[in-house]
């Protein structure tokens, strides 16, 4: 398919015209990369006594068609459309990791999980993403519902851990486990010392007036992080006290985040006294000299399985799968701790990262995907997140 170039010109002034022409004359032109393909579309204004400048116009559009196909003939497509629900780091490497052992050039962007499903959502008469890369397993689960990812069955399946075959099945052969990790969060000890509060050691202890204003958690309509801590708190404490809880948690949160590694990194920063997050990310920053004490909640947590699946109606599925597999492989997987991510990875041949939180010490919950993982359970609790916050800001 070729690139399509667009250029818009805006002129503000034409010497030619009379200063009582206060109009803006738009210019657009589009190139196809082998110049065959070109459209001209000029704005209107108005002119006095019916004087026509087109002429002139279209006469500087067609020098500047000839710029645009000098421009845009060395241009080429992107083989593959990745959308990127991990940490940044992670994304950049995987990117140059792909591009160099296949020669191939691939647009990888970094989105929360939540925007990501809301996109792929959106564009589902036209999908411009190939694969969706990393983010919480639940929220794939949700878009596999809605027949919006097509089944494959991987080259590496056989390799997987128990969890990441079990999530695989559950998906439908739509959604492939690449990491897991579990939830907490994470203090920041220097200031805790300088403001001389107790150490929080459980997820009750969050809700002390003592650390009014000094906690971040992410916004679970936009990071899957954030999603997967309401889905632990009702399995932890029923519906009912859950939301209790979170009211009570809202008043000390001064900031809801859009990514749900940004409030470990505020912590770490000390902007905030304590970021609630995936343990891995906090992990992350205190290996890079942050003061973090990382806390898995003595009630038990929840943890998330990070995922991979080809978008339904991808324009480049060969390249998809190939991608996929790559993904679930020792060598695709070992660009997390390449990049200093600390998650546990999904393949057993993998290595696994020397500081990533042992899962298997942990006390976790029975955590729910099927039932957390249905479009009709995440809007129903989103919806009542949003009407208890909104009661007690």
């Amino acid at each position: 398919m070729p690139i399509v170039t667009f250029v818009t010109f805006v002129i503000f002034a034409i010497p030619i015209l009379p200063a009582a022409v206060r109009t803006v004359t738009i210019l657009r032109i589009a190139a196809g990369a082998r110049c065959d393909i070109l459209t001209v579309e000029i704005g209107t204004f108005a002119v006095p006594k019916g004087r026509s400048i087109v002429r002139g116009i279209s006469a500087f559009s067609a020098g500047m068609v000839f710029w645009l196909c000098s421009v845009s003939a060395g241009m080429t497509a992107p083989s593959l459309t990745v959308l990127c629900g991990v940490d940044e780091a992670w994304c950049a490497k995987m990117k140059t990791t792909y591009e160099t052992l296949t020669g191939l050039e691939i647009s990888m962007t970094r989105k929360s999980t939540g925007d990501i499903l809301n996109q792929i959502r959106a564009e589902k008469a036209a999908p411009t993403v190939d694969v969706w890369w990393g983010g919480t397993g639940d929220t794939h689960l949700q878009a596999g519902s809605e027949n919006l990812l097509e089944t494959y069955q991987p080259a590496h399946e056989r390799d997987m851990l128990p969890w990441a075959q079990n999530f695989f099945a559950m998906s439908g052969s739509r959604s492939a486990g690449i990491y897991a990790g579990a939830l907490g969060f994470a203090y920041n000890a220097d200031l805790l010392r300088e403001l001389k509060l107790p150490a929080p050691t459980c997820w009750k202890d969050l809700t002390d007036i003592a650390y009014r204003g000094r906690i971040q958690s992410a916004n679970p309509k936009s990071s899957g992080t954030a999603f997967t801590t309401l889905a632990t708190l009702v399995q932890l404490f029923g519906e009912n006290e859950a939301f209790r809880f979170l009211a009570a948690l809202n008043r000390n949160i001064d900031h809801y985040t859009a990514a749900g590694s940004a409030p470990v990194k505020a912590a770490a920063r000390g902007e905030t006294l304590i970021g609630i997050s995936f343990m891995h990310d906090a992990v992350t920053q205190k290996q890079a000299g942050s003061p973090l004490v990382i806390v898995a909640p003595c009630e038990g947590t929840g943890y998330e399985i990070g995922a991979v699946s080809i978008v339904k109606g991808a324009q480049h599925p060969k390249e998809a799968k190939r991608f996929v597999d790559f993904a679930l492989s020792p060598e695709g997987q070992g660009t997390g701790a390449a990049s200093g991510q600390n998650q546990v990875p999904s393949n057993a041949k993998s290595t696994l990262p020397l500081a990533a939180p042992d899962i298997s010490l942990i006390k976790m919950v029975d955590y729910d995907f099927a039932t957390f993982g249905s479009p009709e359970e995440r809007s129903r609790l989103l919806e009542q997140f949003d009407a208890v916050i909104t009661a007690t800001n």
